[in-house]
């Protein structure tokens, strides 16, 4: 009698830290950048006004990466509320954030940054942000095992295309010249 072959594990994904103001709520853009405004989706009217900036598009394509996305805002638990169901994202994880200290502060790397590489626990990460600096990915670096792409987004236009090409290429194993590795 032979014993079944084992099949390996599957590897979990990779995660993938989302942020909202910037990255899903474009802000900043000058008139001769955007000459007719952004543009809007609707809203309801007890909502706050920057929630029609939110393009329903967003969410069937952050579905198709293959990741898992976790919200990594200051938004925590209202981004399930008020953000995911208007462009279509199931509840997602939530990082919690640590109080701050007035170190955290002088280090010149982003606050998030130690709480991400802590939450992702080895596991290949990126990470979509408006705020991300070359101190970011220095410390990533340096405490990170695993695979990393810290992907600035420019807040005036949110996430484009090209960023999207950029994630599908990285989270399907492909690397790229702003990824971090160990």
């Amino acid at each position: 009698m032979t014993s079944p072959a084992r099949r390996p594990l599957p590897l979990p994904l990779p995660l993938l830290f989302l942020d909202i103001d910037g990255p899903l709520l474009p802000f900043g853009a000058t008139s001769a950048e955007l000459p007719d405004g952004y543009p809007t989706y609707g809203t309801h009217p007890d909502a706050n006004p920057l929630l029609a900036r939110l393009d329903p598009a967003l969410g069937p394509r952050l579905l198709a990466l293959p990741c898992e996305l976790v919200w990594a805002t200051t938004w925590m638990a209202d981004a399930n509320a008020w953000v995911a169901p208007r462009i279509g994202l199931p509840q997602l994880p939530v990082v919690s954030w640590p109080d701050l200290s007035d170190e955290d502060a002088l280090s010149g790397t982003h606050w998030k940054t130690p709480t991400l590489v802590a939450y992702a626990a080895g596991r290949p990460f990126a990470w979509v942000d408006d705020e991300i600096g070359p101190s970011d990915r220095a410390w990533v670096r340096a405490h990170h095992p695993g695979r990393a792409l810290l992907h600035r987004v420019d807040p005036r236009f949110g996430l484009t295309a090209a960023d999207f090409t950029a994630l599908a290429a990285w989270l399907r194993g492909r690397s790229l010249p702003q990824e971090v590795t160990p």
